[in-house]
C-alpha cells in the first residue's frame, strides 16, 4: 500500500484512525477502470485495483483506496474513508466507515466496522459489531495500565492487531484494542485492552432439560 508514510509506528494506535483522511486526500484519482456489474453504485473519488471482485449489487462512496484482489460482496456499504489493501473480503450486508484495513482482512458477513483498524489477516465471525460511539457520545476513553487515557475522539471503535479474531456475533466497545493473535469468543461482549496471544470468553451457564410434552 502507498500509505505507510502517513501512519506513524510510534504514535498511540487511535492516531491512526485521524490519519485515514490524511492519506487519502494525498492520493491523484482516476476513472474507475470497471464496466460494473448492474446494481454497483459508486460516487465520488474511488480507486479500485483492476483485479477488485465486485458484486451484483454495493454501494461505495470515496474517498476510498480498494486494493490489489480485493472482494466485495453483494449488499456492502462502504461509506468513505476505507483503505482496504491486498486480499481483504469486505463481506455481504457490511457497512464499513473510516477504517483502515491493512491486508489479508476478512469480514465475511454481517458486520458493522466504523473509526476502525484492522491489522494484517484479522477475523470477524459473522455478526461482528465494532462499535464506535458511547451512548452519551461523549469523548471515547481507553484503558492502558489501569489508567483511562482521553482520545479526544467523539468516534474511536476498535484496534486489532494483526491475526486477531472474534467469533460470531460478538460486540466491541467503542476505544477496544485487541493484541496481535488474540481471540473473542462468539455472543461476547468486549470492552478494553485485551493483550497479545489471550482469549476473551463470555458465555452464560446454559443447562439442558427434558421435553414434557413428547
Amino acid at each position: 500500500m502507498p500509505f505507510a508514510h502517513c501512519f506513524d509506528p510510534d504514535a498511540a494506535p487511535w492516531e491512526w484512525i485521524k490519519q485515514i483522511k490524511v492519506a487519502l486526500d494525498g492520493l491523484e484519482y482516476s476513472e474507475v477502470p470497471h464496466e460494473l456489474p448492474s446494481g454497483v453504485h459508486i460516487e465520488g473519488k474511488v480507486v479500485l485495483h483492476e483485479s477488485v471482485k465486485l458484486p451484483a449489487f454495493c454501494s461505495i462512496t470515496g474517498p476510498c483506496w480498494i486494493g490489489e484482489g480485493v472482494e466485495i460482496r453483494p449488499g456492502a456499504y462502504i461509506r468513505g474513508n476505507l483503505i482496504a489493501g491486498p486480499n481483504c473480503v469486505l463481506g455481504n450486508s457490511s457497512e464499513f466507515k473510516n477504517c483502515l484495513l491493512i491486508e489479508n482482512v476478512q469480514v465475511p458477513h454481517f458486520s458493522y466496522v466504523g473509526d476502525s483498524v484492522l491489522g494484517a489477516g484479522v477475523h470477524l465471525g459473522a455478526g461482528t459489531i465494532l462499535s464506535n460511539l458511547r451512548l452519551d457520545q461523549k469523548s471515547v476513553h481507553v484503558k492502558i495500565s489501569d489508567n483511562l487515557v482521553d482520545t479526544g475522539m467523539r468516534k474511536l471503535g476498535a484496534i486489532m492487531g494483526d491475526e486477531s479474531e472474534t467469533g460470531s456475533n460478538a460486540a466491541l466497545m467503542p476505544g477496544s484494542i485487541v493484541g496481535k493473535k488474540s481471540l473473542i469468543g462468539p455472543v461476547s461482549c468486549f470492552k478494553g485492552v485485551l493483550p497479545e496471544a489471550s482469549i476473551w470468553m463470555e458465555q452464560s451457564q446454559g443447562r439442558i432439560y427434558p421435553r414434557r410434552d413428547i
